[in-house]
């Protein structure tokens, strides 16, 4: 069976693909690739999709599973972007026309907005803007159903040793803004990667020629 050619429909309608047709083939293949990236032991963070006529700029981020310490090295992007790519070369309800695929990581510096994203980084120092505080400081303990365990990193006289406080827990329901403060002694190679960083070889063709 030959697939439409988005362009031809395209012309024929006379309209470009919308904002909303962007986002539904992004849960559509959010949904058709979540399998691969589980066979390979990591878990899809997100898919955007980006049409510029015809063509599309898929980009998806992945992640290691929430249990996993560290971040996803470049070997695992390398290899997970060839089955990516393959898997979308055989999708039954692709149109058959040109993509961008890019595929990175979350990178250190992404947003904690899902208790997930906290997990996975347990043992980091994060900073925290709460409807109660700002800039509150801490090293994450442990993430519970309804709330984040820190220590906290108490303010000192600039040239002093960091103190640190009691356990404290910030409740998810007050958190605004959560990040991941870099302490350069832990830095390793997959938590420089940028998003959306594209992977060679990155313009394909939706019909795998």
């Amino acid at each position: 069976m030959t697939k439409p050619d988005r362009s031809k429909m395209t012309a024929r309608s006379g309209n470009a693909p919308s904002a909303s047709d962007a986002i539904a083939e992004a849960q559509r293949l959010h949904a058709f690739l979540t399998p691969t990236v589980e066979a390979a032991n990591l878990y899809l963070e997100d898919v955007k999709v980006h049409f510029a006529g015809a063509h599309r700029t898929v980009s998806i981020i992945v992640d290691l599973p929430e249990d996993e310490p560290g971040g996803v090295g470049l070997d695992a992007i390398s290899s997970i972007s060839r089955e990516l790519s393959d898997a979308m070369d055989t999708d039954p309800n692709d149109d058959g026309s040109a993509y961008d695929l890019e595929i990175s990581s979350p990178g250190a510096t992404r947003p904690l907005t899902e208790p997930r994203h906290w997990r996975r980084a347990l043992g980091r120092m994060a900073k925290v803007n709460a409807s109660d505080r700002e800039n509150f400081m801490g090293r994450i303990l442990a993430v519970e159903d309804d709330g984040v365990l820190f220590r906290p990193e108490l303010p000192v006289k600039k040239g002093m040793k960091a103190k640190q406080g009691e356990p404290e827990k910030i409740l998810f329901t007050v958190i605004r803004r959560g990040v991941v403060e870099l302490e350069f002694a832990r830095l390793d190679e997959a938590e420089l990667d940028l998003e959306f960083e594209p992977t060679s070889g990155n313009a394909v063709d939706g019909e795998g020629n």
